[in-house]
């Protein structure tokens, strides 16, 4: 088992290595699920500060104190948001990666006029390969759920996001999401992962979501 410090060696190591991969004008977002406090820890040590969660609580419970205690960390929800959760949303994360229904949207709006709060950039997620099992608006459906945003939402609707089909190659989904955000007039490009980052960025990605391949593999959950 690593100690602490050859952990927290290796995560600027890595981070670096990513860096360089992605090149300059895209912006590594560390997706911190599920990873322990020592890594966040070692992540922020290493000059990180844009950082994914996937849960609203889990990331109010790890962000509130260090946001008090570190500045220019930007969070991002990258996990599908309840409608019961947004008021919580809104005033936590700076840029919501996830509206994918109008039922949302009417939820963060009213989240929005309820606590006061600045409104938080939105990107749309975009189901790109048609899952049923999948959050994330269909092709069909992103251009009247761009409309309603543009007319509806306080704040700014910056760009696209998306999770390609684990079984399937990752290019005709990132070359669909650019083509769907460049007819749109949408600047940010949220996709890439762990396995395909360098791939996404190379077709367009502003901001690539990065999780194992920064931290590591994540503990195994703790049993029910």
């Amino acid at each position: 088992m690593m100690d602490r410090d050859t952990d927290s060696t290796m995560i600027g190591e890595t981070r670096a290595r990513i860096l360089e991969d992605i090149g300059p004008g895209v912006t590594l977002v560390a997706a911190s699920k599920r990873q322990p406090d020592d890594r966040i820890d070692a992540a922020l040590a290493a000059g990180q500060r844009v950082f994914g969660e996937n849960r609203v609580q889990e990331a109010e419970t790890r962000w509130g104190h260090r946001r008090d205690k570190i500045d220019g960390v930007e969070l991002r929800l990258i996990g599908p948001l309840q409608t019961n959760k947004a008021e919580l949303a809104v005033t936590l994360f700076d840029v919501i990666e996830t509206l994918d229904r109008p039922k949302l949207l009417k939820a963060l709006i009213a989240a929005v006029e309820k606590t006061g709060a600045s409104p938080p950039d939105l990107l749309i997620q975009v189901n790109t390969g048609d899952e049923p099992q999948k959050a994330g608006i269909d092709v069909d459906g992103l251009g009247p759920l761009i409309d309603l945003t543009r007319k509806s939402w306080p704040g700014r609707l910056v760009g696209l996001m998306c999770i390609p089909p684990v079984e399937q190659p990752a290019a005709p989904h990132f070359a669909l999401l650019k083509r769907l955000a460049d007819a749109h007039g949408l600047v940010q490009l949220s996709m890439g992962m762990s396995a395909d980052y360098a791939l996404a960025a190379q077709l367009g990605a502003t901001h690539v979501r990065v999780g194992s391949g920064l931290f590591g593999q994540r503990p195994a959950a703790a049993p029910a």
